[in-house]
């Protein structure tokens, strides 16, 4: 063999040898990856053959499949899209799967190994193989008043056991009709889905869990808990309340919302501050506890961290390193803090559970095809967020806000409810966005919820006039309380 064979033959040799390792590392270490690709077309024609599994919600099916007589046997169906979109997510032949529909997939499509046994069933049955049942925590009186409250506006609701974390409402508008993209008609799964995409108001953003916004004064909740576990400061503690407040290092004032000062002398205690959400206070109060402090709480409450219900929601943030001036706006929910409804009921669930803040979570049970239960979550603890002690007082400081303060369109008729307001500016060419985080009873909640409104079509933006009455109706309905 001459010498220009010789290396020919090398050639192809480490061509080969390249070929088999990159089809091994495909076949062995990729082959999951690719295949469950939500764009994977060949793996959802064949999951179209098998009837998936339920999603439940109390002890209806809020997505459930149908069997259609045609080359692709089931169909996915939901009772009430659009009430429990944000939930479920779809299922499209186009365009895969979203929400829990994506997030346990392998449970409703009967791949999960939980389902192991009822498969080897099936299979020695000569039975179709079916998926399991997905029984999410979501209280349908509390989805439907949040939905219903939402109206024509734009905004998120959640509501939260805080004991557990259970998540029992998660509603948005605009919504959308997952039937519609879960037809076997691509034409119209394509043209609904363009329409959806090309709407301003993002219907298909999962906005209870992902859409970021300033959270006002609703903050101010926040660094009250700062100011509590600083040891420094009491709910009778003065505080300087003045008509405007000089930021430091800086030329620029911010005002009350009524522009006059909070109190008689300019000075006012915290209880008062928080009750009618005195900003020149919480702006001062701000850079007494310094940035550390604020963030330190924050994280405690949720900030800074990801949690996956099992969907994914946002990070919410808190500034990584601003100045003074920065932190005075940054203690009263604006500069660049941003926050999820989710959040935002996570911190008044943490206030409300005697400082313990429970990480949230939306699927209670997995069950298999026989109905049996495979898997429970077990609630658990994410952060000791305050001291008991500290917890007691902010709520009461709560009470104070609806009883007495700005939060009083939250009131219930023999509840103790806990509450506070907030409106936020956007600094840009948006509306302000209303919030209203509230639990109740007080004493030993059994709700915890935000509710925020980033477009209400009014000139007249208000926690108290928008967002609260939202979130009484959403306590009501868990409390059973009219």
């Amino acid at each position: 063999m001459n010498r220009p064979i010789r290396r020919i033959g090398a050639v192809f040799a480490i061509l080969l040898l390249a070929m088999i390792a990159n089809v091994t590392f495909i076949q062995v270490f990729k082959a999951a990856d690719y295949r469950d690709r939500p764009g994977n077309q060949r793996q959802l024609l064949a999951q179209y053959d098998r009837e998936r599994g339920p999603i439940v919600v109390s002890t209806d099916a809020a997505a459930r499949s149908i069997e259609t007589g045609d080359t692709l046997r089931y169909q996915r169906v939901y009772s009430n899209g659009e009430l429990y979109a944000p939930i479920t997510g779809f299922y499209s032949l186009v365009y895969g799967a979203t929400g829990l529909e994506r997030t346990e997939n392998k449970i409703l499509n009967g791949s999960s190994d939980l389902l192991f046994v009822d498969r080897t069933k099936q299979l020695f049955a000569g039975r179709q193989i079916q998926g399991g049942s997905v029984v999410t925590t979501i209280n349908p009186d509390a989805q439907v008043a949040a939905y219903e409250g939402l109206g024509t506006k734009v905004g998120a609701v959640v509501a939260i056991e805080p004991s557990t974390g259970k998540i029992l409402a998660s509603a948005q508008s605009p919504s959308f009709d997952p039937n519609i993209l879960s037809t076997h008609k691509p034409a119209e799964i394509r043209t609904y889905y363009e329409s959806l995409t090309a709407d301003p108001d993002k219907p298909l953003l999962n906005r209870p869990i992902v859409a970021l916004n300033p959270p006002g004064s609703t903050f101010k909740l926040v660094t009250t808990a700062a100011a509590l576990a600083s040891g420094r400061f009491t709910p009778d503690s003065l505080l300087p309340g003045p008509k405007t407040y000089q930021l430091p290092n800086s030329t620029k004032r911010i005002n009350n919302w009524n522009r006059t000062a909070c109190g008689p002398g300019g000075m006012v205690t915290l209880r008062q501050a928080l009750a009618i959400s005195c900003n020149t206070a919480f702006a001062w109060l701000g850079n007494e506890l310094g940035a550390d402090a604020l963030r330190t709480q924050a994280q405690l409450m949720g900030f800074d961290s990801r949690f996956e219900l099992p969907l994914r929601a946002a990070r919410s943030t808190f500034p990584e390193d601003p100045d003074a001036p920065q932190t005075s706006l940054s203690a009263i929910g604006q500069y660049e803090v941003r926050a999820t409804a989710l959040q935002m009921a996570m911190v008044g669930a943490a206030i409300g559970n005697k400082g313990v803040l429970m990480n949230p979570f939306m699927v209670q049970e997995i069950r298999g095809p026989d109905l049996s239960v495979l898997q429970t979550t077990q609630p658990s603890v994410f952060k000791q967020a305050m001291t008991a002690a500290n917890a007691a007082t902010e709520a009461e400081l709560m009470v104070n806000v609806v009883n007495n303060g700005t939060g009083s369109n939250a009131r219930i008729s023999g509840v103790d409810v806990a509450g506070k307001t907030g409106t936020a500016q956007t600094g840009n060419d948006r509306p302000s966005v209303a919030w209203f985080v509230s639990f109740a009873p007080a004493q030993n909640p059994k709700v915890a919820v935000a509710v925020c409104i980033e477009q209400a079509g009014t000139s007249e933006i208000s926690g108290n006039g928008l967002a609260a009455p939202i979130a009484k109706k959403v306590m009501q309905a868990i409390l059973k309380q009219s």
